[in-house]
């Protein structure tokens, strides 16, 4: 598969701002409704979750909207329950909640780095689905991105990092080890995908080596798939299945953006 052309400048603002509008839309429908709306951004180191959480997030009133990004679990949290500290997270009735990382820290970065035992992996494994389908039943609206780049897009996006003294900070020694450990990045995603890409909670996949075109293309997703009131139907459109797709399993093809 070819690389598409990077979107435009001009062309990005202009829809971000309209999609944006449309995001209003959703959160002044959840309010008025009680909708619980949760959203994980997920994908490699440098995939461009945050920046797309904070484009969702830019306009939205924060008294009905949050980010949660967990750092490294205390040692009371190290004693509870795995998921517990992120159902306290979360929504409310009438709210959205963005989470920059979720609960499938342990299916990936944990698994890889050594930072969990394959007993609690596996276990996460089973469990995960069949909370999931619980929260789900009752009521909440749960969607799963994730966010692919390619290895040369990720290695550019470390090297603007290690140029930017306001980035520096983003880089870590995990993010470091991303690259050695590549492959064993990409089983481990193939591995959460073939258990938890269930159809009560599957995952989206999102192109991100343009991180212009994956932030308005999983806006455009994720609104597409709630009936909110006044929805401009010209814009929010389902986006091209080459940029935003379903893991084709059983068999997992790998694209482009992961070589």
């Amino acid at each position: 598969m070819s690389r598409p052309k990077r979107i435009s400048r001009s062309y990005y603002q202009q829809q971000k701002e309209r999609l944006q509008i449309e995001l209003l839309k959703v959160q002044e429908w959840a309010a008025e409704n009680g909708e619980r709306i949760a959203i994980l951004f997920e994908g490699r180191d440098a995939a461009g979750k945050g920046g797309a959480i904070k484009r969702f997030a830019e306009h939205l009133n924060p008294r009905g909207a949050r980010i949660v990004a967990l750092g490294k679990p205390s040692n009371v949290e190290q004693g509870q329950w795995y998921f517990q500290r992120y159902l306290s997270q979360l929504p409310s009735a009438g709210e959205i909640v963005m989470f920059d990382r979720s609960w499938y820290n342990r299916a990936g970065v944990e698994k890889v780095m050594g930072f969990t035992n394959e007993e609690k992996y596996q276990l996460f494994l089973q469990q995960a689905p069949e909370l999931e389908r619980l929260l789900i039943d009752d009521g909440l609206r749960l969607f799963k991105y994730w966010f692919s780049i390619s290895r040369k897009e990720q290695e550019a996006r470390f090297e603007a990092r290690r140029k930017n003294p306001l980035k520096t900070w983003k880089l870590s020694p995990v993010d470091i080890a991303a690259q050695e450990k590549w492959e064993q990045y990409s089983e481990a995603r193939d591995k959460m995908f073939q258990l938890t890409h269930t159809t009560h909670s599957p995952w989206t996949v999102v192109e991100a080596n343009d991180k212009r075109a994956a932030r308005i293309n999983c806006m455009r997703h994720f609104l597409y798939h709630l009936p909110y009131s006044g929805k401009d139907k010209t814009l929010v459109k389902m986006p091209d299945d080459t940029q935003v797709y379903l893991p084709p399993y059983p068999a997992f093809k790998r694209r482009a953006s992961d070589k």
